[in-house]
């Protein structure tokens, strides 16, 4: 933490709820690349349920207030895809975020843009922000090649700027293609719009065109959903009722149904949302996370709480997080002798819990699904969470849903 005060937050231990309803947030996923589009589109759209993340309330601010330098504190997708806007949209501006924020790599992104046309310098490390943006006063090329391995977000950032450029753009995807869903995602959003595309085999082709004004909803957050699944996993008993989800999700997480009902939950799509009840727990023996990495710390946290020896593959993206998030559950679950152990390259197997401290203090490592992912420790003891706060990246109210299910919380300094 960057203070040497310290906030924990105390969530005493609770392992059966009554049936509940969770407003859960609106995606930080879709609304940032709705965000974009509609920066993008000639005329006016009706864009409706924005997330409160405070990511996209970052992206609302700079998209508005224009400023010279985008500082995107910690948010990663609004480093990526303002960059790309900022290039397309020939614009001179400075591109910096958190101390870790410039520890995460950009220069996939920056070469793409760069062979294309764009002018950009970096102001520190070659690869990484600080960087300065120039513009991009003439297309010099529509074919540009991109790793698939690293993060889906060099591709979403250079997909949504593709029908804007005079010659379009054909995306080749280099080797293995991670997050395919949030790629998905991002031609879904753009389809809505008015875009048209293919993607056949490596190759996705966007031609110039315009965006269409039209009305939009954001879907709420599957994500943030997860952390109520595992809640329930996790205890003896009880309901929840998580609001705003649709069975046919552009979201890659909409995966945790099908995770969970391995681990103890049955999900049941109704008007308004999906209704979670406890079943009895079928085993978890492997899932590939390529598509849906962000759902790897609350299975993991899962698995290690339930006893599930779990062995968990495409997790390569989890170290350029907004921590090494490898590294930080290796340390937490040791805490209450857990482990996520490395068991070939690439290939990590949960170790479970055989006993549980009378209480585990969790550190959150400025990254936000830390401090989520280990809220359902509670259903077995007693819990301390350093730095709360971190939930506002994506879920601000995080906390105040986690009252609504009674749980007793208690904040020290």
């Amino acid at each position: 933490m960057s203070t040497d005060i310290k906030t924990v937050l105390q969530l005493n231990q609770k392992s059966e709820f009554s049936s509940a309803t969770i407003p859960l947030p609106s995606s930080k996923s879709e609304s940032n690349r709705v965000l974009v589009i509609d920066a993008l589109t000639e005329g006016t759209n009706k864009i409706t349920n924005l997330a409160e993340a405070r990511d996209t309330q970052t992206m609302i601010r700079l998209l508005s207030k224009n400023p010279p330098v985008y500082d995107v504190l910690d948010a990663g997708t609004t480093m990526r895809f303002l960059t790309a806007y900022a290039t397309v949209t020939n614009q001179n501006k400075v591109m910096t975020g958190t101390p870790r924020m410039c520890e995460r790599p950009i220069g996939i992104l920056v070469d793409a843009l760069r062979s294309i046309g764009a002018e950009i310098h970096y102001l520190g490390v070659e690869g990484y922000p600080p960087l300065a943006i120039h513009g991009l006063s003439a297309q010099t090329a529509n074919k540009v090649k991109i790793r698939g391995d690293v993060s889906s977000q060099y591709i979403s950032a250079m997909l949504m700027i593709a029908p804007i450029l005079p010659q379009g753009l054909v995306i080749e995807l280099e080797g293995k293609v991670g997050s395919r869903t949030y790629i998905e995602m991002t031609l879904e959003l753009m389809a809505q719009f008015g875009i048209d595309y293919q993607w056949k085999n490596n190759k996705i082709s966007v031609e110039h065109q315009a965006y269409q004004a039209t009305s939009f909803a954001v879907e709420s957050d599957w994500s943030g959903a997860s952390y109520w699944f595992s809640l329930l996993a996790c205890a003896v008993s009880g309901a929840l009722f998580l609001e705003g989800l649709k069975e046919n999700s552009l979201q890659g997480d909409s995966k945790i149904v099908e995770i969970m009902d391995h681990l103890g939950v049955k999900s049941t799509f109704k008007e308004g949302g999906i209704l979670l009840q406890k079943q009895p727990v079928k085993g978890l023996e492997k899932w590939d996370f390529t598509h849906c990495p962000d759902l790897a710390q609350t299975v993991a946290v899962t698995c290690a709480i339930l006893g599930q020896n779990a062995i968990f593959t495409g997790l390569e993206s989890l170290k350029i997080k907004e921590t090494d998030r490898i590294y930080a559950l290796q340390q937490e679950l040791a805490k209450f002798n857990a482990d996520l152990k490395e068991i070939e390259p690439e290939v990590y197997q949960v170790i479970p819990s055989v006993t549980m401290p009378s209480e585990v203090e969790i550190q959150t490592y400025d990254d936000h699904r830390m401090g989520m992912a280990f809220m359902p420790l509670l259903t077995k003891t007693r819990v301390l969470i350093e730095d709360p706060a971190v939930v506002n990246k994506s879920y601000p109210s995080f906390w105040k849903h986690c009252e609504i299910l009674g749980i007793e919380m208690e904040t020290k300094s």
